[in-house]
């Protein structure tokens, strides 16, 4: 029995509608809350028992639009300052509606939309200036990116044999590094991997919490002397908590004294490389052995559109490669074009992220992207400024890229509340994170549509919740 409509032409119209709902939205964002809290009775909506007669798309598009779209997170929204979220596109949005009508699977065979992604491949080739031998695979996100990672990583330490017989048929414990302001996805990489959380040292961060590198050379001499196998060191480009960016040239050439691999968490960062102004703060990637980022985050391809990148294709594909008898390749008809996607990494059901983040590139261009990237760190660096001329507030990091860390001269409960306050007041969506014990503001400007009035914006916000908080705190006995 098919699933397509009885009556095309009601369809279609229907169809338009949605469409032109979602557009209404983005063209509207700055008249709706950042985010609001969502009442019980929505919550209630979804959770009804399996329906088993059929419904009616009106009837669906109606619930999504009144019970659903006005409770997301907020993260298209200007104001929304809460966490690294890209803030998506109208063209990102109707790419992704082409894809899902041609569902194409990307795990394989011979067809072109495997090669729109070969061309941003190509693309990201040239950006961070690796060979043509590199290869470059579409994930979820960086925290995949980054366990791919670890697994080529791993394969290069202990060989192909690894794949088959496991950690433990050699017996070197392999320890890897990173800093102590690295995403907890590095740790988790290590655990998914069969290695363990306690075989990644966490290295100490300086004053602009970088990466010590002296603390590094100490963490590997001595696992050298205690007999462990150093295999990997994960740099950052762009700490989660302040966006700091790791010493990239002097970790690499660490790497290569002592032969181990070089990654470089570059979630949102690593697209600084799109921007004159930025790339020179990350100096140094370009010498990375695998680069893990999000065209999701500073790329603004809507969710998701993770990406790994590595050096050695081979390696890369060693790592991976497991045919199957249904898997099987041919010189020509649909089981031509091998390699394949699924031969490096894990997924073989993979969908077409390479295409919205094809169209993003194609219809914006690299500079204007790069343009869009400087301006929003051209922005962190006035806010900061005017958060320090502020008497009430506190400027808690260094500002490296969009990221401002601060709160008001008061007590962690009470900047935790003021957090709170402005998120569900709706006019802006700061979070809240530790910088050195201490709990801070922390406003990530990653979207493309903030502008100086919204981070005006959100520092009245927190002068006027804060006194308020301070007044309700004197007035208690």
């Amino acid at each position: 029995m098919s699933l397509d409509p009885d009556d095309w032409h009601d369809f279609r119209q229907h169809s338009h509608r949605m469409l032109d709902d979602m557009l209404d939205y983005l063209e509207t964002l700055r008249a709706r809350p950042v985010w609001q809290p969502i009442p019980q009775s929505v919550r209630d909506e979804f959770t009804q028992a399996l329906p088993r007669a059929p419904g009616t798309l009106p009837a669906a598009h109606a619930q999504f639009m009144q019970s659903v779209l006005p409770y997301a997170v907020g993260n298209a929204h200007p104001g929304f300052f809460g966490w690294v979220h890209g803030g998506g596109t109208p063209v990102g949005m109707v790419a992704e509606m082409l894809a899902a009508g041609l569902n194409a699977n990307l795990g394989g065979r011979d067809q072109m939309p495997i090669e729109v992604e070969h061309q941003v491949v190509q693309w990201v080739r040239e950006l961070f200036q690796f060979p043509d031998s590199a290869s470059g695979l579409f994930v979820t996100g960086t925290s995949g990116a980054n366990l791919i990672a670890v697994l080529v990583a791993r394969t290069r330490a202990l060989g192909v044999a690894v794949r088959q017989h496991g950690l433990g048929a050699r017996g070197e414990l392999l320890v890897a590094y990173t800093s102590a302001a690295a995403h907890g996805c590095i740790a988790q990489a290590m655990d998914l991997a069969g290695l363990g959380v306690s075989a990644l040292r966490m290295i100490a961060v300086d004053a602009d919490h970088r990466m010590d590198t002296a603390a590094l050379e100490r963490a590997i001499a001595a696992d050298l002397a205690a007999g462990m196998q150093p295999f990997l060191i994960v740099g950052t480009a762009g700490t989660v908590d302040v966006g700091a960016v790791d010493p990239l040239p002097q970790i690499a050439a660490i790497a290569a004294r002592h032969q181990l691999w070089f990654h470089v968490d570059g979630a949102y960062g690593a697209l600084g490389m799109l921007s004159a102004q930025v790339a020179p703060q990350l100096a140094g990637i370009e010498l990375a052995d695998s680069i893990a980022f999000d065209f999701h985050k500073w790329g603004q391809v809507p969710y998701d559109a993770g990406f790994i990148l590595v050096r050695d294709g081979d390696l890369h594909h060693q790592t991976f490669a497991a045919p199957a008898a249904y898997l099987q390749r041919d010189s020509r008809g649909m089981g031509a074009g091998s390699p394949w996607p699924c031969d490096f990494g894990p997924d073989l059901s993979r969908g077409f992220r390479a295409l919205k983040t094809w169209f993003t590139i194609t219809v914006y261009g690299a500079d204007q992207l790069g343009a869009m990237i400087a301006e929003t760190c051209r922005l962190a660096r006035q806010f900061a400024a005017q958060v320090a001329a502020q008497p009430e507030l506190e400027l808690m990091a260094p500002v490296a890229l969009n990221i401002v860390c601060f709160r008001y001269r008061a007590s962690d409960a009470i900047n935790a509340e003021i957090a709170a306050d402005i998120q569900q007041s709706g006019i802006a969506a700061p979070s809240t994170t530790r910088i050195n014990g201490v709990l801070v503001l922390r406003a990530a400007i990653v979207n493309h549509r903030t502008r100086a009035d919204d981070l005006e914006v959100l520092l009245a916000a927190t002068l006027s919740f804060g006194a308020q908080r301070i007044a309700t705190a004197q007035e208690q006995p």
